[in-house]
């Protein structure tokens, strides 16, 4: 069995890197949608209110605490040499370049940069190469470096100097480096980047100057404002609105902001969203994109079951990830796409579906790969025949319905389910029911304070046996958890954030633990505080499985290195992981991800990254899933914005139609 297993795998890996037909390319229909119109439609002047998460903490992209916020300021500010379209593509900004072009490979690659000779920053200076050279000195982690979040690329620079023309850049590199259009962009001025104190603590505040349409206005973190002005010395097309506001709007009051009209774009759910459409009242247009993010099952291949590879790839063959991509999708409105790679995005520029390398989904041979592996028992193993058997597969698979996210089952039963889940699901609704009626009694007032809270304890205690009993009948339901020979569970730890923040990961969790159980897997759902699920528990590996979201990025080569880099030993005995929570990699893998980086060949540094990919599947550390919907809602009055996708925004272009 395990021959087979193998054998399968390595006949995948070999394969796919030769098939381009149709079902492989990422053409989804859904790349972005945007309120389009001429700049001549539209009039100049005008206010948008943009919501957004929180405001940031920094406006320096490179710090460790910048986040979104500080790269969609920095996008409106500050020059940005190369953009993306919306299949991920850099595109050369005219605004900041007449050129950039690779002009010698060997015996070093040499890139010449010839900047558009109106380019100023605010404060009246020229933009030129003292901003490249001071960039590349705090960022190129040499002598006099600054502390940096992300500086990948600037290590393989070897000069930055003037010339060799009137307003040119030429930058040379040590060794050669596929994405050296991601360097220099965003650009700040050499006053921030030669200055320690000004690129650490002195950018959270303020710029002391900027390049962009906008400006850096007033702040009013009280309010949870930010403004963003036009800057009438910029030299492009000039911002079509006098003012763009960041408003800071917390997930829970969205709805609320939409009902009140206080905002002019704001990012929405789902549910959200359909209240948008059955209100049919002409306050917003909802714009339906894929967002340049994606969400995947991370595996925990430290320690515990999953250490073995065996059951890392029964548990990600026994995942329906179309299932899940339906879930997230057709509530969004959006062409139900699973996604078949970990390194791109579907619409990206070179995406291929690689998920083959691991193999066909299926509890059969999820099964099998467990007997393999030593885990003996599950579904089907005491008398069960095929036709039962293949019934709990689709069952598992199937959509839970609307319901409380702490549900594993909810809705209307299939009338082929067992007895025993069918009181199982209504178990667990019953425990449901019984923490919500926990936390009425804790919020009871002061006059019955303390019996409310003793009543609240017993039903807290109450739902605990309540969910164990619901757990219990799953188990017998799909033929008891699998088992080793000393008679230990196969066990696994889901954790997941709680409260409002961690609602649709919880459904998300809930489909797989049902898909896993029909092979005799038990994943049993932590909840953990939202605001330390990332800090205490995925960076720190306390988890089996897990789900988060990756960004896109349009320089895979170089952004994804950290997040699948082979984690190694320190000599205090600590382990370097990066990014890489899953805390599975392999040396060739990294030769790959390396390999491609420095392939200035266009289609071989394609061919090296599918191979990367390929070999990611099969190592079954990450699971991608599906990409996020990008729900927007906007006033309908405005064009140039809406879910953009992949795609840099361009903020002049953004107005109200005349």
């Amino acid at each position: 069995m395990l021959l087979a297993g193998a054998l399968s795998l390595a006949a995948a890996l070999t394969g796919c890197g030769s098939d381009t037909g149709p079902t492989r390319s990422g053409a989804s229909g859904a790349a972005q949608s945007l309120a389009l119109a001429d700049r001549t439609e539209l009039r100049t002047g005008g206010t948008v209110r943009w919501g957004v998460a929180e405001l940031p903490a920094t406006f320096n992209a490179f710090a460790p605490e910048a986040g979104p916020v500080t790269d969609q300021v920095a996008a409106a500010v500050l020059p940005a040499l190369f953009t993306l379209d919306e299949r991920g593509r850099p595109q050369l900004n005219t605004d900041y370049l007449r050129s950039a072009e690779i002009t010698t490979r060997e015996p070093r690659q040499t890139v010449v940069y010839t900047l558009h000779p109106e380019a100023t920053w605010s404060d009246g200076r020229a933009i030129g190469a003292e901003d490249f050279i001071a960039q590349w000195r705090a960022l190129g982690g040499g002598e006099g470096s600054h502390p940096a979040a992300r500086n990948a690329g600037y290590d393989r620079v070897e000069n930055v100097t003037a010339g060799p023309g009137e307003h040119q850049v030429q930058v040379t590199f040590a060794k050669p480096y596929a994405d050296w259009k991601s360097l220099f962009t965003p650009l700040y001025p050499k006053a921030v980047t030669e200055d320690a104190a000004v690129f650490g603590t002195g950018s959270r505040e303020a710029l002391p100057a900027t390049a962009g349409p906008f400006a850096l206005g007033k702040a009013d973190r009280e309010a949870g404002t930010l403004a963003l002005v036009r800057d009438d010395t910029w030299w492009g097309d000039p911002a079509l609105l006098d003012e763009l506001v960041l408003t800071v709007v917390p997930d829970a009051e969205r709805g609320a902001a939409l009902e009140a009209g206080s905002l002019d774009v704001l990012e929405i759910d789902p549910d959200d969203a359909d209240r948008v459409t059955e209100a049919d009242d002409g306050a917003y247009s909802v714009h339906r994109a894929y967002a340049p993010a994606y969400t995947q099952l991370a595996l925990n291949g430290r320690s515990g079951p999953l250490k073995d590879e065996r059951v890392r790839w029964a548990v990600a063959r026994a995942i329906d990830r179309e299932a899940l991509a339906a879930a997230v999708h057709e509530p969004a409105g959006l062409p139900v796409r699973s996604l078949g790679s970990h390194l791109r995005t579907l619409d990206q520029i070179g995406y291929e579906d690689n998920s083959e390398a691991l193999g066909t989904f299926g509890t059969k041979i999820a099964g099998s790969l467990l007997d393999d592996a030593g885990w003996e028992g599950g579904p089907g193993s005491e008398g069960e025949d095929g036709a039962a058997a293949e019934q709990d597969e689709q069952n598992a698979a199937a959509d839970p319905a609307a319901g409380p996210p702490s549900a594993l089952v909810s809705g209307p039963l299939p009338a082929a389910q067992p007895a025993a889940r069918q009181q199982a699901a209504l178990l667990r609704q019953a425990a449901g029911a019984q923490r919500e009626l926990a936390e009425a009694d804790a919020d009871a007032d002061a006059d019955g304070a303390e019996d409310a809270e003793k009543q609240a304890v017993q039903l807290e205690e109450e739902a605990a046996r309540t969910e164990a009993a619901a757990d219990d009948l799953a188990d017998r339901s799909a033929g008891a958890v699998r088992t080793d020979q000393n008679g230990t569970a196969l066990s696994l730890r889901f954790v997941v954030p709680d409260g409002e923040a961690g609602a649709r990961q919880r459904q998300i969790a809930d489909r797989i633990t049902a898909m896993l159980a029909a092979t005799g897997v038990r994943a049993v759902i932590t909840e953990v505080p939202a605001h330390t699920f990332f800090t205490d528990h995925i960076s720190t590996g306390d988890f089996d499985l897990a789900l988060y979201s990756w960004p896109a990025s349009g320089y895979p080569a170089t952004d994804a290195a950290p997040l699948f880099a082979k984690p190694y030993q320190e000599p205090d005995g600590g382990l370097t992981v990066q990014q890489n929570y899953t805390r599975i990699g392999t040396d060739h893998i990294d030769q790959l991800l390396a390999q491609a980086a420095g392939e200035l060949d266009e289609e071989e540094h394609h061919r090296l990254l599918n191979e990367a990919d390929a070999r990611l599947w099969a190592t079954a550390g990450s699971i991608p899933l599906f990409q996020r919907p990008q729900l927007v809602a906007v006033d309908p009055a405005l064009a140039g914005v809406g879910a953009f996708g992949l795609a840099t925004p361009r903020y002049q272009d953004i107005g109200y139609r005349a």
